[in-house]
């Protein structure tokens, strides 16, 4: 999987994207419109999106790489004040740690390094946009192929409850993601800290890795606060972040998700790891969607629910499973 990376990827972040844009499709297909029409419609709404959003964040990438110099110089002084400071009060920091360990120029160069892979993604945005297409023309044919394939509607309805929580999952939390960047733009802009649009599109995408995401996306943004105007704009940038994820990520989005959508800390950790291992920056941030989605088709099947229980978070989730895919069976929902 890592050598077919430079196809796997963009088929990933096309099969995310379809999934994401299929409701407005499936309105527009339901309100008249013919599938042709409905397709292109979306598809220039894509077109649009992402060339706004590659020429914000390209011009972003460029404008933190030609000042990375900077930053990185007013990082290692910073560090090596710091680090006077606590020798003053008697405590003896080794120059191998700094250097071997904490040097600035590592930390802004990583940071760097991570940004302009998430930027380079955009360079394959054709081949990305032509396989939405076809993920879309096939979506329409699929239940009708499903109900032929297996010859009984409970297949067909266990496809279209995966698809729905499937739609759901996503739907919410993309929403809650572009709430979460918006306000990390505002924050930042609101506090003078360069390129707000970079650090809020990082804020989205990040945000859909949960606990671990949030706290990844506000390190290079405080860092820079800290260089750029100071120690107390950091500050209250890291308590803005706090405040929007903990408002967003753990009060609204889970009363938007309720139970049965989580997933287990442990598993979250781990696939962050390995999909990011395996496909780099855009693994990481596809990694829980994509083992969301494994999850959910797992549920509904008898043979391999137990695997989705020990993924799940919470034992609580279950119950709630098992009684939904018994009514669906029943043919009560």
């Amino acid at each position: 999987m890592r050598e077919a990376a430079p196809v796997l990827i963009p088929l990933s972040l096309a099969i995310f994207i379809a999934i994401i844009c299929w409701p407005p499709l499936y309105w527009l297909k339901r309100s008249g419109l013919p599938s042709g029409a409905a397709v292109l419609l979306i598809v220039v709404g894509l077109v649009i999106a992402m060339s706004v959003l590659a020429a914000i964040v390209g011009t972003s990438i460029d404008g933190f790489v030609r000042n990375l110099p900077v930053y990185q110089a007013r990082l290692t002084r910073e560090m090596a004040e710091m680090f006077e400071w606590i020798e003053s009060h008697g405590v003896h920091v080794s120059e191998a740690v700094l250097i071997n360990y904490l040097d600035p120029g590592k930390l802004m160069g990583l940071v760097a390094n991570t940004i302009s892979k998430f930027g380079s993604v955009f360079t394959n945005a054709l081949m990305i946009l032509f396989t939405v297409v076809f993920i879309f023309f096939e979506a329409f044919v699929l239940p009708t192929k499903m109900k032929i394939a297996f010859g009984n509607d409970i297949a067909a309805a266990h496809f279209d409850h995966f698809v729905e929580s499937v739609r759901r999952y996503l739907g919410i939390k993309s929403a809650t993601s572009a709430v979460t960047g918006v306000a990390v733009t505002i924050l930042l802009s609101y506090l003078n800290v360069d390129f707000p649009i970079l650090w809020g599109v990082i804020a989205f995408l990040l945000n859909f890795i949960p606990n671990i995401g949030s706290i990844i996306a506000a390190i290079p943004a405080v860092m820079l606060a800290s260089v750029q105007l100071g120690m107390a704009t950091a500050a209250y940038a890291g308590l803005g972040y706090m405040i929007i994820n903990i408002s967003i990520g753990s009060i609204i989005e889970p009363r938007m998700m309720g139970r049965g959508l989580g997933l287990s800390p442990l598993v979250v950790f781990l696939s962050l790891i390995f999909w990011g291992w395996v496909f780099g920056p855009t693994g990481m941030f596809l990694s829980v969607p994509f083992t969301m989605i494994f999850k959910i088709a797992l549920e509904n099947s008898e043979s391999t629910r137990w695997i989705a229980v020990l993924l799940g978070g919470d034992p609580v989730e279950i119950e709630e499973t098992d009684r939904a895919l018994i009514q669906l069976e029943e043919g009560d929902i």
